[in-house]
């Protein structure tokens, strides 16, 4: 039986057409209405690693075809991807191609779209909840808070090759920007540290490393930027990972909704020291 969805001029999956369509960061309840209508309607579904079984049975009468691509481990070429999404638009197809996160955001969805649209294929996009952003916030971390920054920068922890990224000027954005929210980044992390501490940046600052944000599997690492690379090690955490470097993560002491759901008071009411009530910012 399929999940009813409230009234409205709903979209409309043709066949011969392409949905681009973001996951989420992985708890099903953070997709889209509109994500959902597309579930509801393909005939062929295209999902990456990340994108949980749950939002996979919500298109029984679907194909699934999986196409992950996970650092490290043997992953379908992205070439060969997109291709396939143009076959089986061309076969006449109703496809949905699921990403998690964003499929604009470090998700290779630019890519796969241009292709589809060079080879005359019409296209939807239907953005997601990035893991920058919904990741951060379920361990109980705003990426932008008045007190702390009025700046956030995203980066990706490596280039095409799987390498640390070369093109990024690490000592720009250790100056310019108060938080950075690294996605990939765990297995160049001491370079990057070492990059960022090189620039200025000091190395007690705070760091927390989201893994396998939003899902029953999150868990939270939270060290500094001097230590982060031991310290990861150390507690043998694994991808997929979220880093985020800055002041905001010192919100955790009083954001940390899950553990306070779970009955366990905050650890500081002013994480920021500022000595005054919330509401007088």
């Amino acid at each position: 039986m399929k999940t009813r969805l409230p009234s409205y001029d709903w979209p409309v999956l043709e066949a011969g057409w392409v949905w681009l369509c973001g996951a989420g960061p992985g708890d099903p309840g953070l997709l889209t209405l509109h994500a959902l209508n597309a579930l509801r309607q393909a005939d062929v579904l295209i999902y990456d690693a990340l994108v949980q079984e749950a939002i996979l049975d919500w298109a029984p009468q679907a194909e699934h075809i999986y196409a992950g691509k996970r650092g490290g481990k043997p992953s379908a070429i992205q070439r060969d991807i997109s291709l396939r999404l143009v076959d089986l638009a061309r076969a006449g197809r109703r496809v949905l191609r699921l990403k998690g996160g964003d499929p604009f955001v470090f998700g290779r969805g630019g890519e796969e779209a241009q292709t589809l649209v060079q080879h005359g294929v019409p296209i939807r996009i239907i953005p997601g909840i990035s893991a920058g952003i919904g990741g951060l916030a379920y361990a109980g971390i705003p990426v932008t808070h008045r007190d702390v920054n009025q700046s956030v920068t995203f980066v990706t922890g490596h280039d095409q090759s799987g390498n640390a990224t070369s093109s990024l000027d690490w000592a720009a954005i250790a100056k310019g920007s108060q938080v950075i929210v690294i996605y990939m980044g765990m297995k160049h992390i001491g370079q990057i540290s070492a990059s960022l501490i090189a620039a200025g940046r000091d190395a007690s600052e705070p760091v927390a490393v989201v893994t396998s944000a939003t899902t029953d599997q999150q868990n939270v690492l939270e060290t500094t930027l001097g230590t982060v690379e031991a310290d990861i090690a150390k507690a043998g955490v694994e991808p997929p990972s979220i880093i985020c470097i800055g002041q905001a993560v010192r919100m955790r002491d009083v954001l940390n909704w899950q553990a306070q759901a779970a009955g366990i008071a905050p650890r500081n009411l002013d994480p920021l020291g500022r000595g005054r009530p919330a509401e007088t910012a």
